[in-house]
């Protein structure tokens, strides 16, 4: 069975400066340790889905 990908929907936040320097070092880490590119996005849903599974809420 292959997985559908899933559907990614456009949004805009506003974030602090140092948070948005935050996501980008921490999508720099992420891409050396794994050796794929990795977005500000990518790692916001990355945390975003963490925070909803501590809360007991499966995303």
């Amino acid at each position: 069975m292959v997985d559908k990908p899933e559907k990614l929907i456009k949004t805009s936040v506003y974030l602090e400066e140092e948070v948005m320097e935050a996501l980008e070092e921490t999508a720099e880490e992420l891409q050396k340790e794994t050796g794929r590119k990795w977005s500000r996005g990518a790692v916001i849903r990355v945390a975003l889905s963490d925070f909803f599974t501590r809360r007991g809420k499966m995303l």
